[in-house]
């Protein structure tokens, strides 16, 4: 799970007991001894706080149930303790009405998630990777939804991504534009953890347009990374990134500069958790350089987050080998990061997204012809060849997850291959697609007939309709959608393009198919989130008062179920026709899913987990 349920309720959520409020995180839902002992961890908290001036203030809506009390305010709130001075915040208005309210590093920190870290071949391959990579963040994130809960409470968003990146923003009054500048020297749009600001690739297919215009950049530093030799596009990158302060410096390394050692980069570098992260090699270490991705949201079984793992190296493939284009402006794939934490956003909502992703242009007259792939169809009926791409990448790179073997017929060329600097209105390049639509094609979701989350409605409580609606429940974007022109055949058909032009046997083949089949589901929606599993598993249970609140009966069998799910036990998942089948219990165990004894409630609850876990024989009978 990513992140415990009742971490910061009322009452005991840890073995032993520590009491809450101690020096180090000065806040009133969790202990001290929460966070690692490590003198780095409880300074890096420290430092934060003292940066700010306050306390970090996390505040996620609420999910508001039938009776969840409106206006909502937490009542598990003190606002009379006086022990340090940052126990004014909730007096001065850090919680705010009809949210979660959290106050420590911890609850963003403290979350689990999928990060994959890819082997690039060389710097123009990484800086490659970086860009394209950038605009599937929010797409990956709203894929993998798995963050529902919080301090005790249904949260009324799906994921994790904003809550982290509060609880470590350091910026100060005047950063943040609450006060005018004074002592500080810009003003600074966002946290240190957040989407991409920058695109790095000396790609011809970058449009100034695509950059980011406000940008905060430090000119005095990146006048000195181009003196060095470093182009624009790299020097802007890393003076964005420096206008950060370092939250933990060792005293020892302050006694005297050696140039031999990266770690003063590596202190400023590594604090600023972007959604992707250039990793430039150490200069004594043959590492060579990475990309890392880090959006995505860890999963309850072993089999969903290797499928996510291989999707991702599978994409990195067909990027490079088919030259695929995925730039959009980086407002949009911000705008997008934010889309991604609504409330069932997996189908409810669209995301900015490119429309032709595949070159217009036809294969490299040297490629082999047994390399061919055909994409007819899928870029007015051009065909691309899989050798042809001039991005610069064989299929050599290595993930840390995943060994991708090397095929001779897959070497690229850069050059005259390269498809010319793109032309016309960047508004007609992308349009908004649901993620059904971008990773199963804009053909193939308009006519599919996969179920989606509304065929359960009416196993679950519903809220009064009488009520007002939570602030996220509002219809998906009513904005011209621009589809005209918009051909994007979605990322698995693009995926399942590069592997028809490899040699994979058989059984290699079936076993990739499984992981794709997973999230071909999981977008179109005949699978759920675990988002959606977990809110909704929670509201069904007999210990639930539809007040929002999660007890600890509840997080009990929660936890058990998401336990007894991660090893296997108990569940009988079917793969029928291709599909997956009902789930079935050992009536012996009495120990089904709403912890109520009662049978039949049981055999619906592992169907429901059947439904969602279509995972072969991945789970099966003890």
């Amino acid at each position: 799970m990513t992140t415990f349920p009742r971490l910061g309720a009322p009452g005991v959520f840890t073995s032993p007991y520590y009491p809450n409020h101690g020096e180090r995180l000065r806040s009133q839902f969790v202990p001290d001894e929460v966070v690692n002992p490590h003198i780095r961890f409880p300074t890096l908290a420290a430092n934060i706080r003292a940066r700010r001036g306050r306390k970090v203030e996390i505040n996620v809506p609420i999910f508001r149930d039938v009776n969840t009390p409106w206006p909502f305010k937490d009542p598990n709130i003190n606002y009379d303790l006086h022990d340090y001075p940052e126990d004014d915040d909730v007096r001065n208005g850090a919680a705010k009405e009809n949210h979660i309210y959290m106050d420590a590093m911890v609850f963003g920190m403290g979350s689990c998630c999928l990060q994959i870290t890819f082997q690039a071949k060389n710097i123009n391959e990484g800086r490659r990777l970086y860009d394209q990579l950038s605009p599937l963040g929010p797409i990956m994130l709203a894929l993998t939804a798995a963050t529902p809960l919080y301090r005790g409470y249904i949260a009324d968003t799906d994921v994790r991504w904003n809550q982290i990146s509060s609880s470590v923003d350091d910026r100060t009054p005047e950063e943040l534009g609450e006060k005018p500048l004074q002592n500080d020297r810009w003003t600074i749009p966002k946290s240190r953890y957040a989407a991409n600001s920058t695109y790095i690739s000396q790609d011809p297919q970058l449009r100034p347009e695509y950059l980011d215009p406000d940008l905060v950049v430090d000119e005095e530093l990146k006048a000195k990374l181009k003196e060095g030799g470093m182009d624009d596009l790299l020097a802007t990158h890393f003076a964005h990134l420096f206008i950060r302060d370092p939250l933990v410096v060792f005293s020892e390394d302050l006694q005297s500069l050696d140039l031999d050692k990266t770690d003063h980069f590596e202190n400023l570098q590594s604090t600023n958790w972007q959604h992707m992260r250039f990793k430039p090699p150490p200069h004594d270490k043959d590492t060579g350089w990475r990309v890392e991705f880090r959006p995505m949201e860890i999963q309850i079984t072993d089999f969903e987050n290797a499928a996510f793992s291989v999707f991702l190296v599978l994409i990195t493939r067909a990027i490079l080998s088919f030259d695929l284009n995925f730039y959009i402006p980086i407002a949009k794939t911000t705008e997008n990061m934010q889309t991604a934490h609504m409330r069932d956003a997996v189908l409810d909502r669209k995301f900015y997204f490119r429309k032709r992703p595949l070159p217009e242009r036809r294969p490299h007259k040297h490629s082999a012809s047994n390399s061919s792939v055909n994409l007819s169809g899928m870029n007015n009926g051009v065909g691309v060849g899989g050798g042809g791409g001039g991005g610069g990448g064989n299929t050599n790179g290595v993930s840390h997850t995943h060994t991708q073997q090397q095929h001779h017929q897959h070497h690229h060329h850069l050059g005259p291959s390269r498809p010319p600097s793109p032309m016309g209105p960047v508004e007609e390049e992308y349009c908004l697609m649901t993620i059904d639509e971008i990773i199963n094609g804009v053909q193939q979701s308009s006519s599919s007939s996969s179920k989606t989350f509304n065929d359960h409605s009416s196993e679950f409580p519903s809220v009064d309709p009488t009520d007002p609606p939570n602030d996220h429940d509002i219809p998906p974007s009513t904005s011209k959608d621009n589809k005209e022109g918009n051909e994007f055949p979605g990322l698995i058909p693009l995926v399942e393009s590069y592997l028809d032009s490899m040699n994979i046997d058989v059984s290699t083949r079936c076993e990739l198919n499984r992981y794709l089949s997973l999230i071909r589901k999981r977008a179109s929606g005949e699978l759920w989130t675990p988002a959606r599993w977990i809110r909704q598993y929670v509201r069904s249970h007999k210990g639930y008062r539809g007040d929002s609140v999660v007890s600890e009966d509840v997080t009990w069998d929660l936890v058990r179920a998401v336990e007894r799910i991660g090893c296997g036990e108990g569940v009988v998942v079917g793969w029928l026709d291709g599909l997956g089948g009902s789930g079935g219990l050992d009536e012996g165990r009495g120990d089904g899913l709403g912890g109520d004894g009662d049978g039949k409630r049981r055999r619906e609850g592992w169907e429901m987990l059947g439904d969602l876990f279509d995972c072969g024989d991945l789970l099966e009978e003890e």
